[in-house]
């Protein structure tokens, strides 16, 4: 499968709210380079860039994310597998997030030159 993974600019933040909780007011949905929210019943899920998290929620800062460049057909299959398998065999720990038309995959920033070299191995990088 040729794919073309793109580096975003930028720390990302994971942060955890609980599960009815509001939206934050320190949440900006536009700022780059995502910003992604999850609710279940359980909890309330936030990607974001780590500056926005403030002091006292419960985050997992210091991910940079990948994007894979391009629109990925419903129909196609292991698209995402064909990138997590390698980082998985190199144990590069990511969280991933997809979106209507593609996928990114988020490493942690101490791991971001692992990950990095795994997956330049396989597909193009560009930054």
């Amino acid at each position: 499968m040729e794919l073309t993974l793109r580096l975003l600019d930028g720390n990302l933040a994971v942060a955890r709210l609980d599960g009815d909780a509001a939206l934050p007011a320190w949440l900006d949905m536009n700022a780059k380079p995502l910003a992604c929210v999850m609710r279940t019943g359980d909890e309330l899920s936030i990607v974001c860039t780590e500056e926005l998290v403030p002091e006292g929620v419960r985050a997992e800062k210091g991910w940079r994310a990948f994007r894979i460049v391009g629109q990925i057909d419903f129909a196609l299959t292991g698209v995402l597998a064909s990138v997590l398998h390698p980082l998985a065999e190199a144990k590069v720990g990511i969280f991933a997030l997809s979106t209507f038309d593609t996928d990114y995959i988020l490493v942690r920033s101490e791991q971001l030159e692992a990950a990095r070299v795994v997956l330049a191995a396989r597909f193009r990088i560009v930054d």
